[in-house]
């Protein structure tokens, strides 16, 4: 009998989860503007410990405790936070040796919404190659969760979630037969020749450049800039060993 292939899936958005949960598999959260961006980048620059919340209200309570926190809403930092979260704002002045507390729009949520599976990764095109062949070596089921928008789908977690799904399934121990893993490798095929011509056309990019925040645009679809891959345990964010 041939053995069975392990499985890769896409779940576009942290409003349908709850039918791709699987407590055996491995997920890898994306938020690629900028969370999940954001959290690489603050490991590279030698952060301690990210402790991801979902609500503005804890991150609120954390600052009050003395953490660092950075919190935005909508791009936005909000008034009681240190930053926001752009990757450039985790400069290593700021975050090294630093545990910082983290609240966004989608990315943080996507964080806490995937807790209970066998292991929560942190993706981004920063660390995407690292990703892929830590997920092959574990062989593991892997469901990929994008952060989207405010519950709905938006395309450039979809095109990152492509480009990881095309590496892992290029092994030939994995396999997919969910429709939405073969939607974004074929989106991802598309337009992965010209892929900032296509990331401008996102509604994300429009709502940074709209607030002058669209600089870490291209930064945050820089492939292999870092072998680290962070891991949520224990309620924060850490360094896999």
């Amino acid at each position: 009998m041939e053995k069975q292939k392990i499985q890769v899936e896409v779940c576009f958005t942290p409003a349908i989860y709850a039918g791709y949960e699987n407590p055996e598999a491995i997920v890898v959260v994306v938020d690629v503007l900028r969370a999940t961006s954001a959290i690489c980048t603050a490991f590279m620059n030698g952060a301690n410990r990210i402790i991801p919340v979902a609500t503005l209200e804890e991150a609120r309570a954390f600052k009050e405790k003395g953490y660092l926190v950075a919190a935005e809403r909508d791009g936005i930092v909000k008034d009681f936070a240190d930053f926001g979260n752009s990757p450039y704002n985790f400069t290593p002045e700021r975050v090294k040796n630093n545990d910082i507390v983290y609240s966004t729009t989608n990315g943080t949520n996507s964080i806490q919404i995937a807790r209970n599976s066998h292991e929560v990764l942190i993706g981004a095109y920063l660390n995407i190659s690292a990703l892929a062949y830590y997920l092959i070596e574990k062989q593991r089921d892997v469901i990929i969760l994008c952060a989207g928008w405010k519950t709905k789908f938006n395309l450039e977690d979809s095109l990152f979630a492509g480009a990881l799904a095309n590496k892992i399934l290029a092994n030939s121990a994995f396999s997919t037969i969910c429709d939405s893993a073969k939607a974004s490798v074929d989106l991802w095929q598309l337009a992965e020749n010209n892929l900032m011509a296509y990331i401008k056309e996102t509604a994300q990019y429009s709502r940074l450049r709209k607030n002058n925040l669209h600089d870490v645009i291209e930064y945050c679809h820089t492939p292999d800039q870092t072998n680290i891959i962070p891991v949520f345990r224990d309620d924060a964010v850490t360094v896999l060993n």
